[in-house]
């Protein structure tokens, strides 16, 4: 199994930055890539970004693309999510995802943290 912890949301104005990070522990060895999702209140989860672990590959939805990055620290089992010129629609606890199969395949999630952004 992997274990997933994120860290470092909270409270941020409109236009601001956050950088969250999520530390995976266990089978780290078995991660094909990381990935982070989110979910507004009443809203579905939804992609926002994953990395492969071993190329670095990325990939990214529309609505964050040229906003946020991410990135992995290999040496550390850590995903980060770097948020800049945040929105209050990019409200959500967002979570963490890890798969071991391939890119769209998730198999182990974390608790999630929230990013709350005001207006």
């Amino acid at each position: 199994q992997v274990q997933l912890v994120e860290s470092g949301g909270g409270l941020v104005q409109a236009g601001g930055s956050l950088r969250l990070s999520c530390a995976a522990s266990g089978r780290t060895f078995s991660i094909y890539a990381m990935n982070w999702f989110r979910q507004a209140p009443g809203k579905d989860r939804e992609f926002v970004a994953a990395i492969t672990w071993s190329a670095g590959a990325t990939y990214y939805a529309d609505s964050v693309k040229g906003r946020f990055t991410i990135s992995r620290d290999n040496a550390k089992n850590t995903v980060f999510l770097h948020m800049n010129s945040l929105k209050p629609d990019d409200t959500a606890v967002y979570y963490c995802a890890v798969g071991t199969r391939g890119l769209y395949e998730y198999d182990y999630w974390g608790q999630g943290t929230q990013v709350t952004v005001s207006s």
